[in-house]
């Protein structure tokens, strides 16, 4: 089992359930994960119309030029939003783009953090909750895991980004992921990360964490920064929560919001 989370997603909709499932089976058992040339959902991307609905004051946000150099597939009709943004705080240190009807609003900063450290929370045009970017996070070990203790997990989207971060024994090239862990359901979520899942196809917990460069401290960009597999009377969200492999896949390749959050994710961008 290699160290590297790299299920890929191909072009167009994305991977097929059945070799979805099929690579999902193999993980289960302990398989390694595949590495390839990645390619991610892209979309056009028009220049916006109207005023930012983010408070200026939090940030700024402008259209959005272009879809990015990353972008190596066009999307199917109605997979991403057609018109984005860039939000950008008011030190120039983070940005990332949005869809356009999407807000992203500064809130303060968790206790414990960096001085500078900043905390963004992404949501839709109805106000639900999709992301958040947390920069100058202190940085910690993760917690210690005994094996009868660890659920198995399956990586069902892994593409690359070029994001600073901090080498290690336990660290990764910098990913954007979406992942599940495997409990009395199957909990989903997306988010960067520079740090290992696990051994043997088994963790648990999957950090939505990357380790940044000396002195800057750990940042994540996602819907949580940690997934574990949830105790039944424990609240979910902003998890996902499926019941077969074949949802989680389904979520991935078909649905338009994974979509445009995957171009989000892959679109930040921080000053080291």
């Amino acid at each position: 089992m290699t160290a590297t989370d790299t299920f890929r997603r191909t072009p167009g909709r994305g991977i097929r359930i059945a070799a979805a499932l099929a690579l999902a089976a193999a993980a289960l058992s302990g398989c390694s994960d595949t590495k390839g040339a990645p390619a991610w959902t892209a979309g056009s991307s028009q220049g916006a119309s109207g005023s930012p609905s983010a408070d200026p004051s939090a940030g700024s946000t402008t259209p959005a030029a272009s879809p990015g150099s990353t972008a190596s597939a066009s999307a199917e009709p109605g997979s991403t939003a057609s018109a984005w943004k860039v939000f950008t705080d008011p030190a120039k240190n983070v940005s990332f783009e949005l869809p356009q009807e999407w807000i992203a609003q500064s809130v303060a900063p968790a206790e414990g953090t960096m001085p500078g450290a900043l905390k963004i929370e992404v949501k839709d045009a109805d106000g639900g909750y999709l992301a958040t970017l947390q920069t100058g996070l202190q940085p910690q070990s993760a917690a210690a895991c005994a094996d009868d203790a660890a659920k198995p997990y399956v990586v069902v989207s892994s593409v690359p980004v070029d994001l600073p971060h901090r080498a290690g024994e336990d660290t990764i090239d910098p990913r954007v992921v979406f992942r599940v862990i495997q409990g009395y359901k199957y909990f989903g979520s997306y988010g960067i990360t520079n740090v290992v899942g696990g051994t043997e196809g088994k963790s648990c917990a999957l950090q939505n964490l990357v380790r940044g460069p000396e002195g800057k401290g750990d940042y994540s960009f996602g819907d949580l920064t940690e997934l574990k597999a949830f105790a039944p009377d424990q609240k979910v969200a902003p998890a996902k929560a499926f019941d077969t492999l074949d949802q989680a896949a389904k979520y991935v390749n078909e649905g338009s919001e994974f979509a445009n959050v995957q171009r989000m994710l892959m679109s930040l961008k921080i000053k080291n």
